[in-house]
């Protein structure tokens, strides 16, 4: 027997109008759904008929995240496609794409970058949102790569023709000849303390894989482990950027300090956004003196 209330159930006698807004919002409300008139004026959107409206309501309504059933996650103004069992891009991500634009496009100092198509590796790309939305921003050589199959092909329905999309663990995953090439590493990494992912919403504990969520004991392992990698690919004053938390900013900052990045941090208020941003310069060495660490705001 269906789990939805009576006035939505209703609607499979129908095909679903604009006017079935109000009881479908009801049900998305009562369900603790926070922006449920515009989830529901979505999910009308995108019903075929009432019989489809009267499912996905009902995935809804039992926890089921709105992008997996609408099968597209809204992110830097465009729809990526996203699929049951991958990580739904975020919109504090954002944060993450703004950086790497503004680095492609002026330098980290305010110069413009050298002409032509630099590289760029979206690593743990998932969906492949972060990669697909730099190359929106500018010509680029663009590779995504992520360890989990499901998420690869998910993310060459996004990436591709724009770039490659490969599978593998991290740095396993690229081509050789990449190595001392690459301008920019975006890199949205599980960053979930082990024990804290039983206190995260229910959807993303339920319905999206633990393995992108789960970054170890402080959340902080597959940081390091970029950070520790990243040195043979990146070209002479080349970027790494990490999404992170607040909270672990110190440690993926001293992730970076440890394999001789030059690090500065770029926090977005509004949207709870953190980005590290690490440089690799000629000048900077693995135990060096580093300046003290910046803060933008």
């Amino acid at each position: 027997m269906s789990s939805l209330p009576p006035e939505v159930v209703l609607l499979t006698s129908h095909r679903p109008t604009s006017t079935d807004l109000s009881s479908v919002t009801s049900a998305l409300r009562g369900a603790g759904c926070v922006f449920a008139e515009d989830e529901a004026a979505a999910i009308l959107d995108a019903a075929h008929d009432a019989s489809h409206l009267a499912d996905m309501v009902e995935r809804r309504v039992a926890g089921t995240p709105l992008e997996q059933i609408l099968g597209w996650a809204e992110f830097c103004g465009m729809r990526i496609a996203v699929a049951p069992g991958v990580f739904v891009p975020r919109r504090r991500t954002e944060l993450l794409v703004r950086e790497a634009a503004a680095i492609l496009q002026h330098g980290d100092s305010g110069d413009r970058v050298s002409p032509g198509r630099p590289v760029v590796v979206d690593l743990c790309c998932g969906s492949g949102a972060v990669g697909a939305a730099l190359a929106a921003c500018r010509d680029v050589d663009l590779y995504a790569a992520d360890i989990d199959p499901v998420a690869v092909r998910c993310a060459r329905r996004t990436v591709q023709p724009a770039g490659r999309v490969l599978e593998g663990d991290l740095f396993d995953a690229l081509p050789v000849s990449l190595r001392g090439r690459v301008a920019v590493f975006v890199v949205n990494a599980p960053y979930v303390p082990t024990d804290e992912i039983r206190f995260m919403p229910a959807e993303a504990r339920e319905h999206e894989p633990h393995r992108t969520l789960d970054g170890g004991p402080d959340g902080l392992d597959v940081h390091r482990r970029v950070a520790h990698g990243v040195g043979g690919w990146l070209a002479p004053g080349g970027h790494l950027l990490v999404e992170t938390s607040g909270r672990q900013t110190t440690g993926t900052v001293e992730a970076f300090r440890a394999a001789g990045l030059e690090p500065r941090v770029v926090h977005d208020e509004e949207i709870d956004a953190t980005v590290v941003v690490g440089r690799a310069d000629g000048g900077w060495r693995p135990g060096a003196v580093l300046p003290a660490l910046t803060e933008d705001r």
